[in-house]
């Protein structure tokens, strides 16, 4: 043996040379195109979408920081790790997949930060709020003051000065439930045994463990632009601008909108729900049928409530009500809602007259249009208003008026005939994304109006750190609607969708606190009745398109429901405009 070794030839520094340029060589090297310049570059194997933006980032010069990024139009973290050829497009904080990782992480800081200084204590994410997030904070003794959320603010600067790694762990479900089961995390437990998923991931934040369904950033250095206040009785995590990232959001004061999330916290008690994890437990034990009856009445008895304040404002002596002004964001639900607040109205002996702002829009030709040349539906120029309040004051004063109909094939307003004129027992109904905006209806005194905003306001959380945006519930019901009424496709719909929320940002959101009362449409067991719909629709969307990212998002979150067939949702259901088979005409 000895021999043998003696007879080797000898490695010289030459030869290693040579083997590592061999051992590179054969190396399989990824192409990997850049979808922010549109430049390809090569990378070995298990190369990090951290390690790929470093090589590109001189070039790509990046206004703000990249916090994700999207491969093959997923979304993943950036040490996300590729092995086949691939498109990744690096994004920051405004991209609404970056500002969900950006959020996520935050709260997941926070989450440490509170468990860190108050162990046992529990932390509640549950909604937007305030252009940021309010969460429900329960100290294990005592009440929240405001020593202790200088406290916490302190310690999750510490978190992000020690540049703390967000870390995933990928194992079977049953694992993943053990590690939560032992930590005493029920809401995650619920929500992992009905997932059906084989494999879960979860983070890790020091010795601080979490469930997100989305992925983080890579590490707490990242999350520069945080603020942490004291609100009501928890607290408001603030969050960066949605335009400019390295700012928080301003400051929105929405006390009605608490005050609406907060009876949805109480309906939620009545069905004890709060949580997905709730909701398929109950329909595992053939529940489905009774939540969805008694989410119905819930909605009946507030439309009730809602028209009896309106019968009792317009038979008081002084300025009595004669408007009604109806508005909400896209796919809230305001035709319904219009329909069934009617037939309260009738019950409590009044006359309802209603219409839409639609029929008042200008022409087509005269639509404002957006800077890349489509026409902006949205703007407050698209109404004729002056000719709608024109015409509301005649109708007021008891004069008979001609109504025009907006014909939507031909994008003309059309004179049909149709009159309407109110009588002593009527009251004037006016439906429109704009019905609350002041200039409509400026001429008439405030105390003549009763202002109503109807949004779906999400019931149901995935967890107690995993909420549902209401935006999310919206788009899901104007996907389904558009695909099952022919109008659009799930990626036209998607593809519209910025627009749509832009446009609310502008023309609705600025005068909801306006209004006397607000009306949440969303049911506690919706998104396991949308599943049945929207599932088939989202995986229409084509992988090559930007739009596939969000159909991916949407079908991964509401495969956590356990789906439930609509054929119990009644026939005056909101959700029927939305799915079919309502029996009111549209």
């Amino acid at each position: 043996m000895k021999a043998m070794l003696k007879n080797q030839p000898k490695i010289t520094q030459k030869d290693l040379d040579v083997t590592e340029i061999l051992r590179n060589f054969a190396t399989d090297m990824l192409q990997i195109r850049c979808k922010n310049n549109n430049i390809t570059k090569s990378f070995p194997e298990g190369t990090s979408l951290l390690d790929v933006y470093q090589e590109f980032a001189e070039e790509l010069n990046m206004q703000y920081p990249v916090v994700s990024a999207k491969v093959n139009n997923t979304p993943e973290g950036l040490k996300f790790r590729l092995y086949q050829n691939r498109d990744v497009e690096f994004l920051d904080a405004r991209e609404g997949s970056g500002h969900r990782v950006y959020v996520r992480s935050l709260s997941f800081v926070l989450y440490k930060a509170t468990q860190d200084l108050f162990p046992g204590s529990k932390l509640f994410i549950e909604h937007s709020l305030c252009r940021g997030y309010y969460c429900n904070f329960k100290k294990s003794n005592g009440t929240l003051t405001d020593d202790d959320v200088a406290h916490i603010r302190e310690r999750i600067q510490e978190i992000i000065d020690a540049d703390m790694p967000f870390r995933r762990t990928e194992a079977t479900t049953e694992e993943a439930i053990r590690v939560f089961t032992e930590r005493g995390f029920s809401d995650k437990v619920k929500l992992l045994e009905t997932s059906g998923q084989i494999y879960s991931d979860y983070y890790s934040l020091g010795d601080t463990v979490d469930y997100y369904y989305g992925p983080l950033v890579p590490s707490a250095g990242y999350l520069q632009v945080w603020g942490l206040e004291r609100y009501e009785e928890g607290l408001l995590l603030r969050v960066p601008d949605w335009n400019v990232p390295t700012r928080l959001a301003e400051w929105v004061e929405q006390p009605k909108t608490f005050e609406m999330f907060a009876e949805k916290t109480r309906w939620d008690i009545i069905m004890r729900l709060s949580n997905a994890g709730d909701v398929n437990r109950a329909v595992m034990r053939g529940h489905a049928s009774e939540l969805i009856q008694v989410s119905e009445a819930l909605q009946e008895k507030k439309i009730v409530q809602i028209a009896e304040e309106i019968d009792r404002r317009f038979h008081r002596e002084e300025n009595p009500v004669r408007l009604v002004l109806i508005t909400g964001p896209s796919s809230s639900g305001k035709t319904t809602f219009c329909k069934r607040l009617s037939v309260q109205l009738l019950a409590c002996g009044l006359r309802p007259v209603s219409f839409s702002t639609d029929d008042y829009f200008v022409n087509r030709t005269d639509t404002p249009k957006l800077p890349n040349g489509d026409y902006d539906f949205d703007n407050i120029e698209t109404v004729e208003y002056a000719l709608l309040e024109d015409h509301l004051l005649r109708l007021m004063q008891g004069e008979r008026v001609e109504i025009p109909e907006y014909n939507f094939v031909t994008g003309q307003r059309e004179w049909n005939g149709k009159k309407l004129k109110l009588h002593a027992d009527s009251v004037l109904i006016i439906e429109g994304i704009h019905a609350l905006n002041p200039l409509l209806t400026k001429k008439i005194d405030d105390s003549l109006k009763y202002k109503i905003y109807i949004s779906a306001l999400t019931s149901i959380s995935l967890d107690d750190h995993n909420w549902i945006p209401t935006r999310d519930n919206r788009l899901l019901r104007r996907i389904i609607r558009d695909y099952n009424k022919g109008a659009y496709t799930a990626q036209q719909t998607i593809a519209q969708w910025k627009n749509v929320c832009q446009a609310e940002d502008q023309w609705i959101f600025p005068f909801q606190e306006t209004a006397d009362v607000m009306f949440n449409s969303a049911l506690n067991i919706e998104f396991a009745v949308l599943r049945t719909h929207a599932e088939i629709i989202l995986a229409s969307v084509p992988r090559n398109t930007p739009e596939y990212a969000e159909a991916h998002r949407l079908q991964k979150f509401i495969r956590f429901f356990i789906p439930v067939s609509d054929k119990e949702i009644p026939p005056t259901s909101i959700m029927r405009e939305f799915v079919g088979g309502s029996s009111f005409k549209y």
